[in-house]
């Protein structure tokens, strides 16, 4: 037998296999690029919402119309007949106080409680100073009756409500204080009494007074001064300052809101001198 009969035939179906491999090929990579015209058209005529049994088939418009739906802001679901509102985040300034804010606000506290101290303050000035006590009229009595406590309190009647000494003045010295005191002071010197602040001139400390001497002596600095509260000693610049005095109906009253300013170094107008050893220090004159 002619080899040539059964090779031919061999050679026939390989190069058919060849050539049926060669075409596969070709369709497979011609699907990887463009779409053929026929692919197209099917596409165009099926629904997009087409799906088969086993694998989902998209096409290319169903892939485009799904991501363009991911793209787009969730739309408000109506529940019970009302719109849900969109959410707002809250704006930084209502949730807390910003400094121009801190310090706007603590200006304005302040201000405020300046008005109110002056208010105050105003209101305090304005208002009418209470009656009795120091600083307004205190109606001390009958002047025998005043006399009487001088003369049971060895000379020297002290009254805390009025921060005063009360004592008596010689009515043989009234000719000589009519030259020096004032006639709010004579108002009392001529009933036969005298109201003199407890403090002395100097640096204002509290005067006592000297039983022994009969004088008032001040345990500060030693300043001195007689009965009468007119300066005998001590660095004073001048006597006691005295209160103004009322009598009327044989009744004393003292203005403690009314200071007259004690009487000038050297005035002695009643004479005395030191009557017993003194209190405090020695009682050099000025």
């Amino acid at each position: 037998m002619n080899p040539l009969v059964i090779v031919i035939p061999v050679v026939v179906v390989l190069a058919g296999v060849v050539l049926f491999a060669a075409a596969r090929r070709r369709d497979v990579g011609s699907a990887t690029g463009a779409l053929s015209r026929e692919t197209r058209k099917r596409d165009r005529s099926m629904p997009s919402s087409l799906v088969e049994q086993g694998p989902e088939v998209v096409s290319g418009r169903d892939v485009e119309a799904r991501a363009e739906l991911e793209r787009r802001p969730p739309e408000l679901v109506k529940v019970g007949g009302a719109d849900l509102a969109e959410y707002v985040p809250p704006d930084p300034e209502t949730l807390g106080v910003t400094r121009r804010q801190f310090f706007n606000r603590s200006i304005i506290v302040l201000m405020g409680f300046g008005l109110s101290a002056f208010g105050a303050a105003v209101i305090a000035f304005l208002w009418p100073t209470p009656k009795g006590g120091f600083g307004s009229k205190i109606r001390v009595g009958n002047v025998s009756d005043v006399v009487a406590k001088i003369e049971a309190s060895s000379g020297f009647l002290y009254l805390a409500e009025g921060r005063m000494w009360i004592t008596q003045y010689p009515a043989a010295a009234l000719e000589k204080a009519k030259k020096v005191y004032p006639q709010s002071v004579l108002n009392g010197m001529e009933a036969g009494v005298v109201a003199l602040y407890q403090k002395c001139p100097h640096l204002g400390c509290r005067v006592p007074s000297c039983a022994t001497s009969q004088w008032f002596e001040c345990p500060c600095h030693g300043s001195q001064y007689n009965q009468v509260g007119e300066k005998k000693g001590g660095p004073a610049p001048r006597g006691m300052d005295h209160f103004a005095m009322e009598v009327a109906g044989g009744v004393l009253t003292v203005n403690t809101g009314q200071i007259i300013q004690g009487p000038p170094i050297g005035t002695n107008t009643t004479g005395q001198e030191a009557e017993g050893p003194h209190c405090v220090g020695s009682g050099g004159h000025h």
